[in-house]
């Protein structure tokens, strides 16, 4: 398949400013210049796996672009990674560089790869080789860009999707979409698979431009929206027509605009990540914010089924994408028609007609996909990070003050946790030192900021435990709902007395 940049040469004018960061504005013929220079230095570099560690930029696309120029293997990878999660990536897809704007972070955080400084792209960006590669990883033919799930253990899979895998999810968006040159602000990480095709390739394939910021400058910190001030003045000072967002983001613009913040003339917002209220999304529209649920995964190219605003049914995840079919086999929800190429080194998964997705639900008589549920008890946050309970508790539990531990954080903006000590005679500061331990090991989406110290174990009533000392999380969420509950209302007040605090007399 032609590459992006050639298909937008046949639709968009070469003078038409495609790109801006808030100091360039990048037209099309600029941004093909530069594209041009950076495949040379990787044909020079004989690249054929590159690993992309930067903050969102237009060196990122560039980067991007050059990749599928030159059907170079591309893994763009996350900044909220652990280092084992980095080194895991790293090391299985057998990287020969890294291309990143954090040489020296980068270098001090990875102790256990060999990387050493190549050469200086800019005074900002700069290749690490990475000496001492293993062996070739086992790719399935074509594959064009290796991306890795947020990371639901300690070691997620290794996406392999192609070009035309990319591209064709993109077009079938603009399409389905359907506006016409729009400017899109993107707000996610571009490592994200979802921000990378919806909230690039698909508004360039629309004519339109996009608007990009440094996590930094939309107010980031890692993975978490430290000062969102600085992203409502994004939004505010773009005036951007689509917006990508988590729910959790949905919700802080909400609560923005209730607050007094202008609402931007937005002509849509996809909303995915994890499930969306309905209540939310119809406060949203009320205050004028054109939010509509979708659902997707990375095996499929990113989005599966989208609401849009002539088929949409809120408290649903939309309809399928043109090109996809949706089956539903013992509760569980199949996807086919855009299939992943398959798994990192895993030949056993390559070249499946059909994805099981591992969420249960159904699709209701006017073909709008409903999710109840997952195969397995994997929890998604707020923010869309993907994380299993059972990862997190085995790293609470390596500490010997603590005997029990059941994390919660399902569409939460973090994860808390039941704790029940190893004897009545360990303080809370211990059972807080023991857990600030294991969160030192865990990236931060994943860490415990909250935690409920347990009266009595859960293990003495079969209520809660089964016979092999596994938690029945449903029975454990119900009794305790109202304690969890509380847990995160501590931390909304908590930040609400410290804005009230900061604020001038």
């Amino acid at each position: 398949m032609t590459d992006l940049l050639k298909q937008l040469e046949e639709i968009v004018p070469t003078e038409k400013a495609v790109l801006s960061d808030g100091t360039r504005v990048v037209s099309l013929e600029q941004l093909t210049k530069e594209v041009d220079h950076f495949s040379g230095i990787l044909k020079k570099l004989a690249v054929s796996r590159l690993a992309l560690y930067a903050d969102n930029s237009i060196g990122w696309l560039v980067v991007d672009l050059a990749c599928q120029k030159l059907n170079i293997c591309l893994l763009p990878l996350p900044d909220y990674f652990s280092n084992e999660q980095l080194v895991h990536a790293l090391n299985s897809s057998a990287i020969e560089y890294i291309f990143t704007d954090q040489a020296n972070h980068l270098i001090s955080r990875l102790p256990k790869l060999s990387l050493t400084k190549k050469l200086d792209y800019t005074t900002d960006l700069c290749f690490l080789e990475n000496t001492e590669t293993a062996k070739k990883p086992l790719l399935p033919e074509s594959t064009q860009k290796i991306t890795f799930t947020s990371g639901s253990t300690g070691q997620p899979k290794g996406v392999c999707l192609s070009l035309h895998q990319q591209l064709q999810q993109a077009a079938t968006l603009a399409a389905l979409i359907d506006i016409k040159n729009p400017v899109h602000l993107c707000l996610l990480p571009l490592s994200t698979l979802l921000e990378n095709i919806a909230g690039i390739y698909t508004p360039w394939l629309a004519g339109g431009s996009i608007q990009i910021r440094s996590l930094a400058k939309l107010g980031y910190g890692g993975s978490r929206l430290l000062e969102p001030e600085k992203l409502l003045k994004s939004i505010t000072e773009i005036q951007p027509d689509t917006l990508i967002v988590t729910p959790q983001l949905l919700m802080f613009l909400v609560h923005s605009i209730k607050q007094g913040w202008p609402v931007p003339n937005l002509k849509f917002v996809a909303v995915g990540g994890s499930k969306v209220a309905p209540e939310l999304l119809a406060e949203a529209r009320k205050l004028g914010i054109p939010a509509y649920e979708g659902y997707g995964l990375s095996e499929c190219a990113s989005v599966v089924s989208l609401n849009i605003p002539n088929q949409d049914k809120p408290g649903s995840c939309g309809k399928a994408l043109p090109g996809l079919q949706l089956t539903i086999d013992d509760d569980e929800i199949m996807v086919s028609g855009n299939a992943m190429l398959g798994y990192l080194n895993d030949p056993a998964s390559w070249y499946p007609s059909l994805i099981p997705t591992g969420d249960l639900g159904f699709i209701d008589a006017d073909g709008f996909v409903h999710i109840h549920g997952r195969r397995k008890n994997l929890l998604i946050s707020s923010y869309g990070r993907n994380i299993s309970p059972e990862w997190v508790e085995s790293e609470l539990l390596l500490s010997p003050l603590l005997a029990e531990a059941v994390v919660f954080g399902d569409a939460r903006p973090f994860c808390s946790a039941l704790i029940y000590p190893a004897n009545d005679s360990i303080s809370d500061m211990q059972i807080q030192n023991a857990i600030k331990q294991a969160n030192s090991t865990l990236p931060d989406y994943a860490q415990i900021q909250a935690w409920l110290r347990l009266e009595a174990p859960l293990s003495t009533d079969s209520r809660f435990m089964t016979s092999n000392g596994r938690p029945r999380r449903e029975a454990i969420n119900q009794f305790y709902q109202t304690q969890i509950a509380s847990l995160y209302q501590q931390k909304v007040d908590q930040k609400s007395q410290q804005a009230n605090v900061s604020k001038p007399l």
